[in-house]
């Protein structure tokens, strides 16, 4: 799978600037997208979307397929005549402009999301838009709008295993009718607000294809085991008759935790998958194959093989590594998604077999220079080692920043190794001189995190694996999205061959008028490249508005 040579920014839409507390799918997202395309940004990552539960972690949520309420942009609901300003500014606080306090965003916007809702029953057209994302989306909102409901409703937001109906939990057909009947008003509610959440991200999404740039999303190898997809298909997963874990997934001890990560994911039983052909995971990959342009496909090394461990376990290091599906697993993906764009997270223990199964997939992997800074090892995360065929990171949002490993965490030689390699200029900030490195390395794909390009330290950490109540909060100043910062990344992203100008046709001409010229041999080189990007941009916002498309009733 071949990526033209390009660069990004990795940063969650939760990190975005806003009045309200949390980053959304408001104007930050949009003047996020224009400071990018400024920038000569070609893509932009995000963490996985979903409706977070334990921990406020995008990779515990409960579905696979929702969105998370809390991204819905308060200021649209306005001018979509859903709530009033004043009504939106009485529920702000003091918001702290650095970090998310989510126990308090959610007293503050719940409250306002239901008023949302109560309004949109009174407009027909918006009930009309809710009915046709409804049937859109039969294969999953039900479950987990009936789920949602009675997790909060009925059972006082208990996980799934521990809830008091028996009936419930097991689905007997009589016991879901009745509740269905009773929850009506709440199901109904979450769809709405499903139908918000994603009505919004495909306006973002369009207006990001029509900049010309693509979107990299998320895609968590495993579901969180209080979710909508561990109680709809229990069979797919290690479980009991209660739908409680029995067998969980982690790592064992390596760079990030002595003790390992215990996730606490209910593992998959892959004989099951097997079996339906992988219809389940097909569904999965094309529900994300529609929202993002690129699929980063999260602890890649898991499908080789995966370490399980026994539910309630302390920590990770008694577990065992099982066999996973491997090739057959993405031939089937490849098959039934012809056009998927993917990406492999391979961080981790790798095995040959691991590595064997990345070449076969044909995935570009990762690598994450702050890992290379060993003045011991030539290691493969140092860029003069890698591959065209790899997606590159200055750091990541499991990882410290550049400047935190560097002057804060290293050995003093290793310390003084990463300044030499990087070829630090003190006259400009350090992580500026190590996204210079990274950029001009083979990588196809080179990407920097926003903590890295403003040049952050220990105080911007996003997550910190294997800890909980801290992660996830760190939020940008809408200042750092300066000229100053979007010059200095449009111009190393030049110098080293990654610009990719945004073809004018698509703003002289509307979509279904363009007449795209195609790519021949005996083209000169500057010809096959405006070409070749004018037909991704038009695929870009052909699939954009197709997205859109599906809330017209």
């Amino acid at each position: 799978m071949a990526f033209d040579r390009a660069s990004g920014v990795l940063m969650h839409i939760t990190s975005l600037p806003s009045p309200h507390g949390i980053g959304s799918l408001g104007q930050a997202a949009f003047d996020f997208v224009d400071f990018l395309r400024n920038a000569g940004q070609r893509y932009w990552q995000v963490l996985p979307l979903g409706h977070t539960g334990f921990g406020d972690s995008p990779y515990q949520c409960y579905s696979a397929a929702a969105g998370n309420p809390l991204l819905i942009d308060l200021d649209q609901l306005v001018k979509d005549g859903l709530l009033t300003a004043d009504e939106v500014r009485a529920a702000d606080q003091n918001w702290n402009p650095d970090r998310i306090d989510y126990v308090e965003v959610i007293a503050s916007h719940y409250p306002l999301l239901r008023r949302a809702y109560e309004r949109a029953q009174e407009k027909p057209a918006f009930m009309a838009s809710m009915q046709a994302f409804r049937t859109h989306a039969a294969e999953w909102i039900e479950d987990y709008a009936l789920f949602m409901a009675l997790k909060e409703e009925r059972f006082e937001h208990a996980p799934l295993w521990e809830w008091t109906d028996p009936a419930l939990i097991h689905r007997d057909p009589n016991a879901l009718d009745a509740a269905r009947e009773e929850l009506k008003d709440e199901i109904d509610f979450r769809v709405f607000l499903q139908t918000v959440f994603f009505a919004q991200w495909g306006a973002l999404r369009a207006y990001a294809a029509k900049a010309g740039v693509r979107i990299i999303g998320d895609v968590p190898i495993y579901v969180s085991p209080d979710s909508s997809d561990v109680w709809q298909y229990p069979s797919l997963f290690k479980v009991d008759a209660d739908c409680k874990p029995q067998k969980v997934a982690g790592v064992p001890p390596d760079y990030y935790s002595a003790t390992g990560q215990l996730w606490g994911n209910p593992v998959y039983d892959w004989k099951v998958h097997e079996k339906t052909d992988y219809a389940w995971w097909i569904w999965r990959i094309q529900q994300n194959a529609d929202l993002f342009d690129v699929i980063r496909m999260d602890h890649f090394r898991g499908f080789e093989s995966y370490w399980e461990v026994d539910s309630g376990s302390e920590t990770a290091i008694d577990g065992v590594w099982r066999k996973g599906p491997g090739m057959k697993l993405f031939r089937t993906l490849e098959a039934a998604i012809p056009t998927l764009s993917m990406i492999a997270e391979d961080l981790g223990i790798l095995t040959d077999k691991v590595k064997t199964l990345l070449r076969s997939s044909g995935l570009p992997g990762m690598r994450v220079m702050i890992f290379g800074f060993n003045r011991f090892e030539d290691n493969d995360h140092l860029p003069h080692n890698y591959p065209v065929n790899c997606i590159a990171y200055t750091s990541t949002h499991d990882s410290q920043s550049i400047y935190e490993q560097i002057m804060d965490l290293c050995e003093p030689e290793d310390a003084e190794f990463a300044k030499a390699y990087i070829r630090w200029d003190t006259r400009e900030p350090l992580a500026w001189s190590a996204i210079r490195t990274l950029f001009a390395s083979p990588a196809a794909i080179a990407m920097t995190t926003m903590q890295d390009v403003l040049n952050l330290g220990a105080d911007s950490r996003m997550n910190i694996p294997s800890t909980i109540g801290s992660n996830w909060a760190w939020r940008v100043r809408r200042e750092g999205l300066n000229r100053d910062v979007a010059a200095f990344l449009r111009s190393v992203t030049d110098t080293t061959r990654r610009l990719h100008p945004l073809p004018t046709i698509f703003e002289e001409q509307p979509l279904d008028e363009i007449e795209i010229m195609p790519v021949t041999p005996d083209m000169d080189y500057g010809a096959r490249r405006y070409w070749t990007d004018v037909q991704e941009q038009y695929d870009l916002l052909e699939k954009a508005n197709a997205f859109l498309a599906r809330f017209e009733a």
